[in-house]
């Protein structure tokens, strides 16, 4: 079962007091990621079959969080993270490559204590799985013959109806000259 769960970081010492209207918990973050690193062969392997898939994986990392005093003092850095688990079982290998990919939504509020930098975390219950399924030849010559075959149908509609319009003209011009 998923929980959801909370990184917090904040000043705090027992020693020192600190004056929260002094205090900025801008930050960048370098790398954020969940589960184990994927070796970069095995990710392009991956890639080369899912291109979407790593996409969201690393949305934070590099992207700086900065309070420009804009909002005044106590202002508390919040990131709010959904979680979702992707498994990849290859078809020539059978490799189970597991992903953790997450969106991300950050806000900043104000503070009534001393501002802090919160990572709110929620692991979807739901996860992606994705398989390759090979297909026969025999399958993709009945896809051909489906697709020649409408091709025909809908030419052939198109020239009827085209006939039966230049008929019908023929008719209606010899009407008009008798």
């Amino acid at each position: 079962m998923a929980v959801p769960g909370n990184l917090v970081i904040s000043a705090r010492s027992g020693a020192h007091s600190f004056d929260p209207s002094q205090m900025n918990m801008s930050h960048v973050i370098s790398n954020l990621s969940f589960g184990r690193k994927i070796a970069p062969r095995v990710m392009s392997d991956v890639k080369r079959l899912i291109p979407y898939l790593g996409g969201s994986h690393d949305r934070l990392n590099g992207r700086p969080f900065i309070n420009h005093r804009d909002l005044g003092a106590n202002v508390t850095i919040e990131h709010y993270l959904q979680i979702v688990k992707t498994e990849v079982i290859t078809r020539g290998s059978h490799k189970l490559v597991e992903e953790y990919e997450y969106t991300a939504h950050s806000s900043l509020a104000q503070s009534l204590y001393v501002p802090v930098t919160k990572f709110h975390f929620e692991l979807s219950p739901m996860q992606v799985l994705i398989t390759e399924n090979p297909k026969s030849f025999s399958h993709f010559i009945t896809n051909v013959c489906a697709i020649i075959g409408g091709v025909f149908t809908v030419a052939g509609i198109l020239d009827s109806i085209l006939h039966n319009t230049i008929r019908m003209m023929k008719k209606v011009e010899l009407g008009k000259n008798f």
